[in-house]
């Protein structure tokens, strides 16, 4: 009898030991994936003010652009008397026109890849979610 209460309590302090390890173990994983998660908020409030900038320079622009486009309006009024120089300034405002439409393309390409990256990660965010949700539910199981 006196042995098999020894083999238990050394069942028991073995199974203990295994259980702090594993506590520990979950520990050391949330504390990671809470880092990550950190990480990752941090990089999207980067990615999210780089997109704000990008649009508010994009409304300047576009100010600019419809200022220009107003300037040039107001200078074919005035020299519409003058075919030739009303042809040069038609050919510059289509020059511009299409250095807007570039400008616009260039910008939704930007604007769609920065939405892939951030369905991306998101979708890791999720997953990571979901595998500390399981870990704290094995720890949980576990204690």
């Amino acid at each position: 009898v006196a042995m098999e209460t020894m083999s238990l309590e050394h069942q028991i302090q073995s199974v203990q030991r295994h259980i702090a390890f594993l506590k520990k173990e979950q520990m050391e994983l949330l504390h990671d994936l809470h880092l990550e998660i950190l990480r990752l908020q941090k990089h999207c409030s980067e990615l999210t003010h780089d997109l704000e900038m990008k649009e508010l320079e994009a409304r300047q622009q576009d100010v600019l652009d419809r200022e220009l486009e107003e300037k040039c309006r107001v200078m074919e009024a005035q020299l519409q008397e003058k075919e030739k120089d009303n042809l040069e300034l038609r050919k510059e405002l289509q020059h511009k026109e299409t250095l807007v439409a570039a400008l616009r393309s260039s910008l939704r390409s930007k604007e769609r890849r920065f939405l892939e990256e951030l369905k991306r990660r998101s979708h890791r965010v999720t997953i990571l979610n979901t595998e500390l949700q399981k870990q704290t539910e094995a720890a949980a199981y576990l204690s």
